[in-house]
């Protein structure tokens, strides 16, 4: 069940970082499952059961462009402040979400998905389903913008940005599990490293996280806030077209994420597959426990 209501209902959550960070997650878990004609490890699924799926994540999608637009501020207020989260405040929002973005270890996500027996397959699983939960983010705002007086458009952008660029460091993150080089240290100087690999389209150097000094390095300073600042900035541009009225802004949203995401991935994918794990057993040791056979 949705943990968003429609506003003015008296039990309408407040949409805090931790509950928006948690919705995130499970958009994108939802939408990991394979479609009609991909390998599939759960059995096969009919195309009526993938299209309800997916349809939920493009509602889900648009509840939660909603509510992170709520924590930004509405109205005419939010309107007057819009073209502020162009910059410094997208930045610090986003910094404010990361560390409360749930990052599964390989452990968990090796049980959540039985079927994929090497990184590569489970790789290929996690991508699909961040791409498929930026798409959504995309064809909620999209669908927004239908509406005669589309309301405060620049904080919905703003809110959508932020969506998406959570859903890629969740998925940068877990992609550094998948391949064996996962960050340590707190949640705060993991999504710190996190949010870095993220601007920076690149891996997480697995030596430099053997230092102790390696996270220190990785410190959001103010160059790396900059480049965060920029792909922030240049993210939201980009979704200006999903403004086009009619269902054509649904339409653009959603492909323009759904590419972008899909390119994250490949370049941070790419760069941690020419890299060796900070330990060579790392797949083996996070292999899910057999299951009881019947009789034992």
């Amino acid at each position: 069940m949705a943990i968003f209501r429609k506003p003015g209902r008296p039990a309408q959550p407040e949409p805090t970082p931790d509950r928006v960070a948690d919705e995130l997650a499970g958009l994108v878990e939802e939408l990991e499952r394979p479609a009609p004609g991909e390998p599939a490890e759960g059995g096969p699924g009919g195309l009526a059961e993938y299209r309800a799926v997916v349809e939920r994540g493009r509602r889900r999608g648009a509840r939660l462009v909603s509510a992170i637009a709520r924590r930004l501020g509405t109205g005419s207020r939010a309107a007057a402040k819009g073209a502020a989260y162009g910059g410094r405040a997208l930045t610090e929002q986003l910094l404010q979400t990361a560390p409360r973005i749930p990052v599964r270890t390989l452990a968990t996500l090796r049980a959540q998905h039985p079927g994929a027996t090497d990184p590569e397959k489970l790789a290929d699983l996690l991508i699909t389903g961040a791409s498929r939960a930026s798409s959504a983010l995309g064809a909620g705002v999209g669908a927004a913008a239908m509406l005669p007086v589309p309301p405060a458009m620049p904080v919905e952008i703003a809110a959508e940005t932020i969506a998406v660029a959570a859903v890629e460091i969740k998925l940068i993150a877990e992609l550094h599990e998948v391949y064996g080089s996962p960050v340590q240290g707190t949640a705060t100087q993991r999504a710190g490293a996190y949010v870095g690999a993220w601007a920076n389209r690149r891996g997480i150097d697995s030596t430099l996280l053997a230092k102790p000094a390696g996270l220190t390095a990785m410190a959001l300073g103010s160059e790396v806030r900059q480049q965060v600042r920029r792909r922030l900035t240049r993210s939201s541009l980009r979704r200006l077209p999903s403004l086009t009225p009619l269902l054509v802004g649904a339409g653009i949203g959603a492909t323009v994420n759904l590419r972008d995401t899909r390119k994250v991935a490949r370049e941070v994918r790419k760069d941690l597959r020419g890299r060796p794990p900070a330990d060579p057993g790392y797949w083996v040791a996070a292999a899910p426990a057999p299951k009881p056979q019947r009789g034992d």
